[in-house]
Order: C-alpha cells, then sequence, then structure tokens
C-alpha cells in the first residue's frame, strides 16, 4: 500500500517531521500519542533518508577534463566536491 507521504515534496516532509519532533518534545502527549508521534516520525526520517541518497546519486558537479572541456563528473562527497 502507498503512503501519501511517497508523494509529498522533500520540504513538507521535513516540516512535517519537525512538527512531529515539536509535540514530541513538548512532553505533553499521552503515551500512546507519543507512541504514535514517534512511528510517524520514523517513517518519514526513514522516507527521507531514501530521497536524499536517491538524490545525491543523481548529483554531477560541472568540471574540466583532461583537454581542459567542460564535462561533467560525479560528485564525491568524501573530498567536499571536486576530486
Amino acid at each position: 500500500m502507498k503512503d501519501r507521504r511517497d508523494e509529498q515534496p522533500f520540504d513538507q516532509g521535513m516540516a512535517e517531521l519537525e512538527a512531529v519532533v515539536a509535540r514530541l518534545e513538548s512532553g505533553e502527549l499521552p503515551l500512546e500519542d507519543a507512541l504514535a508521534a514517534f512511528e510517524t516520525g520514523v517513517t518519514l526520517v526513514r522516507l527521507l533518508n531514501e530521497r536524499l541518497n536517491a538524490a545525491e546519486a543523481r548529483v554531477e558537479v560541472l568540471g574540466r577534463d583532461t583537454n581542459g572541456r567542460l564535462a561533467l563528473e560525479p560528485l564525491d562527497p568524501a573530498a567536499g566536491g571536486k576530486e
């Protein structure tokens, strides 16, 4: 079954996660509501993490090849950008 969150924009998912965290941090939720909110938060974290990983896999950095021509090369996150 597809979750409605699968369709929502990343920023909207982050805003929802921030709202869940704020509710949990308030300390005013009954135990059952806090557990449900925690489950929602875990689901959001997993979904948003998957989206970030997919986006990272698609990121390319404009660079120059050995002949000085512009070329696209994969981003190396460990090097802080281009190699």
